[in-house]
């Protein structure tokens, strides 16, 4: 028997929603759909915006894929909250690069 070999990678809250709309309701289990409820309550983003930021925030500002995801999921709106996710505030940063990334952000911020 074969074994399938899956890639582990991070993703985005509005990347996972867009898988599981992908799917359809009435094919996901009661996880996946309490997932889906998860993911349509906290996205700030739509799937395609979300992996372009982090896309943008790796290659623009050297993150981490896991620091990007971070910053995307939670959108910080102030330096002390964008600290918190960039090497869990064990690196000094600049503060003109925390506040490129905030603008960066800002220019990316979907109201819902």
């Amino acid at each position: 028997m074969a074994r399938k070999t899956f890639k582990r990678q991070p993703l985005t809250i509005p990347e996972v929603k867009k898988i599981l709309e992908t799917v359809g309701a009435e094919q996901l289990d009661q996880f996946q759909r309490r997932s889906l409820d998860y993911t349509v309550k906290f996205s700030r983003l739509d799937g395609d915006a979300a992996e372009n930021l982090v896309k943008a925030l790796i290659k623009e500002f050297e993150l981490d894929v896991e620091e990007a995801v971070q910053i995307v999921n939670s959108m910080p709106k102030s330096i002390e909250e964008l600290r918190v996710f960039i090497a869990g505030g064990r690196r000094i940063v600049e503060t003109s690069k925390l506040e490129a990334i905030l603008s960066l952000l800002e220019e990316n911020r979907q109201e819902k």
